[in-house]
This record gives structure tokens, C-alpha cells and sequence, in this order.
């Protein structure tokens, strides 16, 4: 009588009892199937020149034996772990963190193992240091989520030979970069509060010397200049809900502040306190727009306004481009530039009459 299995018949000749108390290997798979291990292989990594009925032996016999392919027989076969390697910066903030989830997502979707090395510090030594463990590791390639224009300083000091691509950070070498559109996110933010009526609009920046940061406040610049409005000093926080209302506290001293935009949500929820403390509603004496949309945003008291980054984009096509470096693949167009949205709630209204 021929063994079977839930999964089916077992290939004739042995049956999962037979392995009892061992893990199956590549060998045993061969043997079962009746084929050399050089076909199971080839079965592993999807090679076409395999028969569809020899294929199908190979399978049959996997899940007879309950056997699960290891990293290191696939890296045999092709010369690939299957794993990726991700350094990260400023990890805890909701930016570069919920960027570093979407590279994790992206990955495994694919397939692929994802090593991850947080650092705080960025000079090229830990950064070479840190490249280093993940090539020991043996990543196929990179991934450096660089929301700070030193962290792409050092990676380019670095001169990394592993397969690269970036977040955030222009390395100026030709390595792929993929971004959020920041500019374009500012300017949709200050054309919607001058749109309402307000004759300028007062910000909360992000501290110098962050890619995101810089570009959003240029462009608020910018759009205020463009439009004819004055074009207020910027206030520079650290991105976190304490400066936010710090900060805040300042421009809620001030009466002719009828509308700001702060360069990330919880600045801005920072700001909405501050706002509440003076006695300055939102948004009847204040409108407040902020930036990223974090899933607590919609749930603010008002909702707040906000500029959406799509982080699951932003894994996915830096995720895209790695492979390609890794297949050595240059004619698959991927922008590199990935759009933002605003999202209107009830944290920005009209201009008060004769604000």
C-alpha cells in the first residue's frame, strides 16, 4: 500500500516516518524524487530548464519530508542569501521609523530577510563598521534610511561596494535615492492656508540640517514669496511634541498669527495645546496644519489638517530599485520621488473678518 500524507501520496519509496527524529536535508529530497541534488537545486531557485514533471516530483517530495530549504542551500544554488541589509538613523522617530516598517514589508514580501543595524551616530567609521557587519552577514545589498544630510556625507565617505540605494539622503555619486516630495507637501500646506484667507502663514520647522526639514521650509518660503505674503522667521523645533508647544507658546502670544504650519504632526499637537492654554481657538482665531499624518491625527481635538506621506511607497520602491541593483537591471524606470497628499480636516478654517 502506498504511504500518504495530508498533503497527498508520498513518492514511492520512503515515507515521512522514515525520518523520524532527523531533519530532512537536500540529499534525502534527491533521493525520494529520484533525481540528483543538483535538480533540487535547480527546482529551489526556480530554474527553467527543469521538467514541469520533474518539478513536481521535487515538490512532492518536499512536503513528503516536510523539508524547508535553509538561507545557506539557496546561497549555494545562487550565490544570494536572500537577505537585506537596512541602517538606520534616528530609528525612534515616526519618520525613519515607520519608513524602516515599510522597508521590512516590502522585503518580506519579496522574500527576503531584512538585518537592520540602528545608529545614532553617523561618522564613516561606524558607518563603515555597521556596513561591514551586514556584509559579514551576507546581505545581497543595502538599504540607508539618511533623513540627515551628514549621515549622507558619511555614506559616501564610506565608499560602500555592496549594492545601495538611499532614503532621504543625496549621495551626489549616482546611487539611487528614493524620496517623500517634501517640497511639494509644504507647498500644498501654505497655498491651503492662504487660500483660506490668511495673509501669511507662521512655521514650526524641523531642525536644520534634516533633508526633510530643509526642503519643507524652503518651500513654505518660497510659496509665501510667490504669492506676495510676508514672509515670517521660521521657528525651529526638534520634531518633538515638546517644542511643538513650546514654540507654540510663542506664536500664540502673538495676535496677528492666524494660521500655522508645522513641519510634522506632533509638533503640531504640541501647538494645539499651547493654542488651547491662550484661549486661541482652532480654528477660529488659529489655523493649524501639520505634517506626515500620523494614525492619531484623525482623532485630534480638532482633527488636524495634515500632509499624508505614503511610508508603504516609500519601502516599496527603494525595495524595487535594490533588487534591480542586486540583478544588475538599469532600464526599469522607478521614480525616485514619492507624492504627498493633503488631507483637510477641521483644524484649518476662514480667516477671522480683518484678520
Amino acid at each position: 500500500m502506498t504511504a500518504s500524507t495530508p498533503e497527498g501520496p508520498a513518492p514511492k519509496g520512503r515515507s515521512r516516518r522514515s525520518f523520524a527524529g532527523t531533519r530532512p536535508v537536500m540529499a534525502d529530497v534527491a533521493r525520494l524524487a529520484g533525481v540528483s541534488k543538483q535538480t533540487v537545486s535547480r527546482v529551489l531557485n526556480d530554474h527553467p530548464a527543469v521538467r514541469a514533471e520533474t518539478r513536481e516530483a521535487v515538490l512532492a517530495a518536499m512536503r513528503t519530508l516536510g523539508y524547508r530549504p535553509s538561507r545557506s542551500a539557496r546561497s549555494l544554488a545562487s550565490g544570494r542569501t536572500r537577505m537585506l541589509g537596512v541602517i538606520s538613523f534616528d530609528a525612534a522617530r515616526y519618520g525613519p521609523a515607520s519608513v524602516l516598517t515599510a522597508v521590512n514589508t516590502a522585503a518580506q514580501a519579496a522574500g527576503y530577510l531584512v538585518s537592520s543595524i540602528a545608529l545614532d551616530t553617523a561618522d564613516r567609521d561606524t558607518v563603515v563598521r555597521a556596513a561591514d557587519r551586514l556584509s559579514a552577514e551576507g546581505a545581497d545589498g543595502m538599504i540607508a534610511i539618511a533623513p540627515q544630510e551628514w549621515v549622507g556625507s558619511a555614506l559616501a565617505e564610506a565608499g560602500l561596494d555592496t549594492p545601495l540605494v538611499v532614503l532621504d539622503s543625496d549621495l551626489g555619486d549616482g546611487t539611487p535615492v528614493v524620496t517623500a516630495d517634501s517640497r511639494t507637501g509644504a507647498r500644498l500646506a501654505t497655498e491651503h492656508l492662504l487660500g483660506l484667507g490668511h495673509r501669511t502663514v507662521a512655521h514650526i520647522a524641523g531642525p536644520t540640517g534634516w533633508t526633510s526639514a530643509d526642503r519643507r521650509t524652503e518651500s513654505w518660503r518660497a510659496t509665501l514669496a510667490a504669492a506676495g505674503a510676508e514672509v515670517p522667521e521660521p521657528l525651529f523645533g526638534d520634531w518633538s511634541a515638546d517644542s511643538g508647544y513650546e514654540l507654540g507658546r510663542t506664536l500664540a502670544a502673538r495676535p496677528e498669527v492666524t494660521a500655522v504650519f508645522a513641519s510634522n504632526d506632533q509638533m503640531a499637537l504640541g501647538l494645539l495645546r499651547a493654542l488651547h492654554e491662550a484661549g486661541r481657538r482652532v480654528p477660529e482665531d488659529v489655523s493649524v496644519v501639520g505634517y506626515d499624518d500620523i494614525p492619531e491625527a484623525a482623532h485630534l481635538l480638532p482633527p488636524l489638517t495634515t500632509v499624508r506621506t505614503d511610508f508603504a511607497e516609500l519601502g516599496g520602491r527603494s525595495l524595487r530599485l535594490l533588487l534591480d541593483r542586486i540583478d544588475a537591471v538599469t532600464d526599469t524606470p522607478v521614480d525616485p520621488l514619492v507624492p504627498v497628499e493633503l488631507v483637510v480636516r477641521r483644524s484649518t478654517g476662514p480667516a477671522a473678518p480683518g484678520a
